[in-house]
């Protein structure tokens, strides 16, 4: 498997850039919209919001982990993320707010706060997989970049995430999927493409969706 294309460094980067970015959206939404579709399926904007919000949580039990060594896990039960998703339809929009906010800059903060030991720690991920904690800065920013996207504000696009991440995300999808070839087109537009949300590549086939 060839190296990813980023850096430490760089995935702290783009986590704090998403995370500005989602904030910002969140924050013009009027009270109205938080239950008007997402562009993911089935979900709100308040189930995005919620799943965000409980989704630095999670990365702040693993910051917990890698700091202090006592085994914790992102989620305390498979059902956990979806009762976090579900959360969206019982919060007003104000509480989504302080939620996506508190666990936000919470979540940077702990980041923040790991020293070099801590940061090679092995954590688990929710899928299972062990990773070193270098990566949690990147699994952050994959989750407020995309999902800001998805919010469907119109004022977060493929085109707005920097180009680094974008490569970035590339290679990543690219290496899950197996795929070996790439349509032609602008960098934002195969990103959208390799992560199944609308793109405008005529021809390419037909993916499901990722993240």
């Amino acid at each position: 498997m060839s190296t990813p294309p980023r850096t430490h460094a760089q995935a702290q980067e783009w986590a704090r850039t998403g995370t500005d970015l989602f904030l910002g959206a969140v924050a013009a939404l009027d009270d109205d919209a938080f239950h008007r579709p997402s562009a993911l399926p089935g979900w709100t904007r308040a189930h995005l919001v919620a799943h965000l919000a409980a989704n630095a949580d999670a990365l702040c039990n693993l910051t917990h982990w890698a700091a202090t060594g006592e085994r914790t896990l992102m989620y305390a039960s498979a059902g956990e993320r979806a009762e976090g998703i579900a959360k969206g339809d019982t919060l007003t929009p104000g509480e989504l707010r302080t939620w996506l906010q508190e666990s936000a800059r919470r979540l940077e903060r702990s980041l923040d706060a790991l020293t070099g030991d801590q940061w090679r720690t092995e954590v688990l991920t929710a899928q299972g997989r062990t990773v070193p904690a270098t990566e949690l800065p990147w699994m952050r920013a994959r989750e407020v970049c995309v999902h800001a996207v998805d919010l469907a504000t119109e004022t977060v696009a493929f085109t707005d995430l920097p180009d680094g991440f974008l490569t970035a995300l590339v290679h990543d999808i690219r290496t899950k999927r197996g795929l070996t070839d790439l349509p032609d087109g602008p960098l934002p537009e195969v990103t959208a493409w390799l992560a199944g949300r609308p793109h405008t590549l005529a021809d390419a086939p037909a993916l499901g969706p990722w993240l």
